[in-house]
C-alpha cells in the first residue's frame, strides 16, 4: 500500500527532514505545527499563547485540507507545551476548533523547549473523509 505526501503553501514549509503531513490507510498523520506564519516564517503572536494556538491551529487546518480531511475528523491530537502554567488556555483554544460531540484522544506533554522558541506544538492524526 503506498502513501502521499501532503504539501501545502498554506500552512509553514517543514523546517527539517519531514513532511507538513501524510497520508496512508484512510489516516493523515500531521507533523507537529508549530506558530509559524506560513507567509513569513515567522512566529506568531509575540509570546501570546492563546495566539500561538490559534496559528498552530489554522496551520494544522490547513494541512489537514490539503489531505482531504479536516479538524472534526481527528481522531487523536499530542500537545507538547514549554509551561503547563498554559494548559487552560491551550485547552480552551484547542477545544474551540475540534469536535465536541466526538472529542478526539490526546495528550498533552510539558517539554523543555520547542523549535524557534515556540511554546506549544500540536501533531495529530486524522481520518481522510
Amino acid at each position: 500500500m503506498s502513501h502521499r505526501i501532503v504539501d501545502t503553501a498554506e500552512a509553514p514549509k517543514a523546517i527539517g527532514p519531514y513532511s507538513q503531513a501524510v497520508v496512508h490507510g484512510g489516516l493523515v498523520f500531521c507533523s507537529g505545527q508549530i506558530p509559524l506564519d506560513p507567509a513569513t516564517g515567522e512566529i506568531v503572536g509575540g509570546g501570546d499563547v492563546r495566539l500561538e494556538v490559534e496559528q498552530v491551529m489554522k496551520n494544522l487546518r490547513a494541512v489537514l485540507e490539503a489531505a482531504g480531511s479536516d479538524l472534526e475528523h481527528v481522531l487523536k491530537a499530542t500537545i507538547f507545551v514549554t509551561d503547563l502554567a498554559h494548559f487552560a488556555t491551550v485547552n480552551e483554544v484547542y477545544g474551540a476548533h475540534v469536535s465536541r460531540e466526538r472529542p478526539p484522544a490526546r495528550a498533552t506533554v510539558q517539554v523543555a523547549a520547542l523549535p524557534r522558541g515556540a511554546q506549544v506544538e500540536i501533531e495529530v492524526v486524522a481520518a481522510v473523509k
